[in-house]
């Protein structure tokens, strides 16, 4: 019997949901919106059920989800959405629902890491061992896969909050992330960027200083992620990156800051994603064929 799998892109806004056999063959997807857990999550069972009975029995269903998320299978708590800052959505069980109503088997893992996965499987990452995918928006997150394998600490990597020095003409801006004020996020991300020049750097003219002090943060953080894990590729996603010229800057003042010391060359290995709004269902779709496979 072909195998068939469900799909969750689960978002603070909405929810993609998808029906696949395989990337080349998705047959069926739908968006609903991010309400109450209880609304969204039947809409979501409500919907699984009528592409169920059109096209089968589920393999396995693929989950990539905003979070903070437990990982931890031997957790009572695995598959729930813990500490979110999204209203209502805290200790949210996402992956029990769908076991019940289906029957099978289900993968859970954050949005970036998903994406991660999918770019290294199909996209920006395809023949890399070591790839990491960073995106750059609202928030800042990072997944990384490393020898094949997602990886995972005691929980999934925060990299957005990570710590980097200021820009000398920047000190005077205190930050925005509730927990850490002037960590990447809460100086890189796109509201840090409003909060500071009232516009995003995509609205801003092109001698605009904030590509320079954007790019400043973003060239430390790729320096970190070469000194820690020196993968083939960082991907570069979000849409704070689609600003004109970035991405460019970034490489440029990576290599500097980089000073020849590392083995990889980051203006080489610093990439936009390809897969770009097929990155969540396909990160789902990833997840849940990798769980089919561990489990054969």
């Amino acid at each position: 019997m072909q195998k068939l799998y469900g799909l969750v892109e689960a978002g603070g806004t909405k929810f993609n949901l998808g029906v696949a056999r395989s990337k080349d063959e998705v047959m069926d997807v739908t968006r609903i919106p991010t309400t109450t857990p209880p609304e969204t999550i039947a809409a979501m069972i409500d919907w699984f059920g009528m592409r169920s009975a059109e096209f089968g029995a589920f393999t396995a269903i693929g989950v990539a989800s905003f979070g903070p998320l437990q990982l931890d299978r031997t957790a009572s708590d695995w598959g729930y959405i813990t500490n979110t800052p999204k209203p209502g959505w805290a200790n949210t069980d996402l992956a029990g629902p769908l076991i019940r109503a289906f029957g099978c088997d289900v993968a859970v893992d954050t949005d970036v890491n998903g994406a991660a996965l999918a770019e290294y499987h199909w996209g920006a990452g395809a023949g890399g061992r070591n790839v990491v995918y960073l995106t750059v928006g609202t928030g800042i997150g990072g997944g990384a896969i490393v020898n094949g394998e997602i990886l995972h600490g005691r929980s999934h990597p925060e990299m957005g909050h990570m710590f980097v020095a200021p820009h000398p003409q920047d000190t005077d801006f205190s930050g925005i992330c509730p927990a850490h004020g002037t960590c990447l996020e809460g100086l890189a991300s796109g509201p840090a960027i409003i909060k500071r020049w009232g516009m995003s750097l995509s609205e801003s003219p092109p001698d605009h200083g904030g590509r320079q002090i954007i790019a400043y943060y973003l060239a430390q953080a790729v320096c970190n992620l070469q000194s820690i894990l020196e993968p083939d590729r960082i991907i570069m996603g979000g849409g704070v990156m689609e600003s004109d010229g970035l991405i460019e800057i970034l490489r440029e003042q990576a290599v500097k800051m980089g000073g020849g010391y590392f083995v990889s060359d980051a203006a080489a290995i610093i990439q936009p994603p390809m897969l770009e709004s097929k990155a969540g269902l396909l990160g789902a779709l990833a997840l849940a064929e990798r769980l089919t496979r561990s489990a054969n």
